[in-house]
């Protein structure tokens, strides 16, 4: 409006009207320049419309030509680009199938794609899913199986200091899937809490894993639901009892314990977890009544909230690995969880736990009225039975020694600890690149073929398995013979964890850790923790498990005889171990390997039962430490020599 007015003014004083203002054919009116040469800054010059340049006419023509030939230009520039891209997209189809299983194969942790990532899958159809519900068939098979047993076939002789199955009356089912698993006697926490547990009381139970504490209170649970099948409910997503568990590899292990103890009880239990199966875990949930429901806290919630389950009915609650539950953030979805049940006055609730700290213990208290505080000392029964080496070594020998050793026993069933997926995963390749049969269990892992390796490490079809802590937690396996720290743990109950995947079921077992510059820190922390000090011993340059690697894509070179003689005498199990082991349990037997399994029927010394506590009996006061951020840290310092071992 402006540039009119100012038109419109300047006609006025010219006395010319502004359609007789001359006609501007190129050039616009330039500054300093002339408009019908477009020598100025015209409004539409060389460089088109207000273009800084003017140009002679010519040029301003073929400017007011560029515009469509530069649109050509872009067209065929878009034409080549489609018919280059149908030709990538061609090259694609025929080798990225091909390219993604290369890089699954190689198992690249940091360089992975989306293809890599792991995905939900599913079971398959004509398969029975982990923890799923067992076919009709079966059903009617153990039936028959059952009724032609005799209970006078398993017959165990009373012995002083042990306590039998048959100590307890416990149901003929029970007692059949009982025999079938060879249980002769009670281990130290089925002694002490399966009692408390079948009257229906609360109880706290302190025990590591692979003591025994699963198949307590599954066989309290089947026990007393045999005996009221009046309280079963007549619809499906209600069950009776409820056990919670951190992880799914847990969960599935201990449906599966609950599915051979009750394999004659005509039960119905199921598990329920993450990742996978979750239109048939929803399905088998509500097709027919749940007796024992076993889940992780994730998708139990997930259920809940759908109306899927209905966990108003439930009479008995386990919470198990209570510890790991607390540490990994899972108490905030039990107090939901909980928040679904009857009040604790109306059910009976079991928490197992490593360790029974303040912290653990106060959750006990919210959850349960006046529980039973059992304990069995797990981290003397997870040490006494192992024999514990550490070598001290610099961080680019860790993997040169663990490739040794391994070939020095290729078929000893081995699992090897990392603290980080990246690290689990550069293993895992290294020894497979070098002839290794190995496989990894980590998070970046499909879960179903997580599943498929952990059955095939307890089959025995895979010796060697990779594994991150968490991942690691749900190998239940009793003859595992070597446990190798390939790094310190960060906290010392994940080494008393770590080492209890041996020396399990009354077999002897070696824990083997590599302490490097950065990790040696550690070691205090841990023999504080465990209570007795860890034998350190210096690898010099010409140890066997310093030999060379042979280079990627060839295999180990025979392993001569006097080096194996060398590391197995300095990692033997001793004779104490071996009593300790011997006080275990009452299976006769050897492992995979055909070491011996000591018993404890004429051990010289049996070990002595611990004792009981009331979990909330007054206890001393504490001091007071109000002004502790007031005083001066105390520091420690230690000041040892590492010496090689004699």
């Amino acid at each position: 409006m402006a540039f009119g007015f100012i038109k419109k003014l300047v006609a006025k004083i010219t006395g010319k009207s502004p359609s007789q203002q001359p006609k501007q054919k190129n050039g616009g009116n330039g500054k300093g320049g002339d408009a019908k040469n477009g020598d100025g800054k015209g409004r539409r010059g060389r460089r088109g419309r207000r273009g800084k340049g003017g140009g002679n006419g010519q040029q301003q023509q073929q400017g007011g030509n560029r515009p469509q030939q530069q649109q050509q230009q872009r067209q065929q520039q878009q034409n080549d680009r489609r018919r280059d891209g149908q030709q990538q997209q061609q090259d694609r189809g025929q080798n990225g199938n091909r390219r993604r299983e290369e890089r699954r194969e190689r198992g690249r942790g940091r360089g992975k794609g989306r293809d890599d990532r792991p995905r939900s899958v599913n079971t398959a159809a004509n398969e029975m899913r982990p923890g799923g519900e067992v076919s009709a068939e079966e059903i009617k098979r153990r039936a028959e199986a059952h009724a032609a047993w005799d209970p006078a076939s398993f017959a165990v002789d009373p012995v002083e200091g042990k306590k039998r199955f048959h100590d307890f009356d416990l149901p003929g089912e029970v007692m059949h899937g009982i025999a079938d698993l060879g249980f002769n006697y009670c281990t130290e926490i089925q002694a002490l809490s399966l009692g408390y547990a079948l009257d229906g009381k609360n109880v706290a139970g302190k025990a590591i894993t692979g003591s025994g504490k699963t198949a307590a209170f599954l066989v309290a649970i089947l026990t007393r639901y045999l005996r009221t099948p009046e309280n079963r409910s007549d619809k499906g997503g209600v069950p009776r009892a409820l056990v919670i568990a951190p992880t799914r590899e847990l969960v599935i292990q201990i449906c599966k314990d609950a599915d051979a103890i009750g394999k004659y009880c005509n039960l119905r239990s199921l598990a329920v977890y993450g990742g996978m199966d979750y239109e048939r875990q929803k399905r088998e949930l509500l097709n027919a009544p749940v007796d024992l429901l076993v889940a992780t806290p994730g998708r139990l919630l997930d259920f809940c909230q759908q109306h899927v389950i209905d966990l108003s009915r439930v009479d008995t609650l386990v919470i198990d690995e209570a510890d790991r539950m607390l540490d990994m953030g899972f108490i905030p979805d039990v107090r939901r969880i909980i928040g679904h049940l009857p009040s604790k006055d109306k059910r009976a609730t079991m928490l197992y736990s490593a360790t029974l700290t303040d912290d653990v213990m106060r959750l006990a208290s919210q959850w349960m009225d006046d529980p039973v505080r059992v304990e069995v000392e797990g981290e003397q029964v997870a040490t006494d039975t192992v024999r514990q080496v550490v070598y001290v070594t610099r961080s680019e020998n860790k993997f040169k020694m663990l490739f040794n050793h391994i070939a020095m026993h290729p078929e000893a069933r081995t699992i090897v600890f990392c603290n980080r997926k990246n690290t689990t995963e550069d293993v895992y390749e290294s020894l497979k690149c070098r002839g290794m049969a190995v496989e990894q269990l980590s998070g970046d892992v499909n879960q179903n073929k997580r599943l498929q390796v952990l059955e095939d490490f307890r089959a025995g079809k895979i010796k060697i398995v990779i594994a991150t802590d968490v991942a690691g937690r749900g190998i239940h396996v009793d003859d595992i013979e070597y446990v190798i720290n390939f790094d310190f743990p960060y906290q010392a109950e994940d080494y008393v964890h770590r080492i209890g995947r041996t020396g399990r079921a009354g077999n002897t077992g070696i824990a083997i850790s590599f302490a490097d510059e950065d990790e040696s820190f550690a070691i205090p922390d841990i023999e504080e923790y465990i209570q007795e000090p860890l034998k350190c011993t210096m690898i010099q340059d010409d140890d066997p498990l310093l030999k060379e690697l042979p280079p990627r894509g060839k295999c180990a070179e025979a392993v001569s005889a006097e080096d194996l003689a060398a590391v197995d005498a300095r990692e033997a199990v001793t004779e104490e171990q071996k009593k300790a082991a011997a006080a275990m349990t009452g299976v006769i037997g050897k492992t995979a390997s055909g070491k011996e399994l000591f018993i404890r029927d004429n051990a010289a010394e049996p070990r002595k039962l611990p004792t009981f506590e009331n979990a909330l009996e007054p206890k001393p006061q504490p001091p007071d430490e109000s002004d502790a951020y007031s005083k001066p840290v105390e520091q420690k310092t230690r000041f040892e020599e590492w010496k090689p071992e004699s």
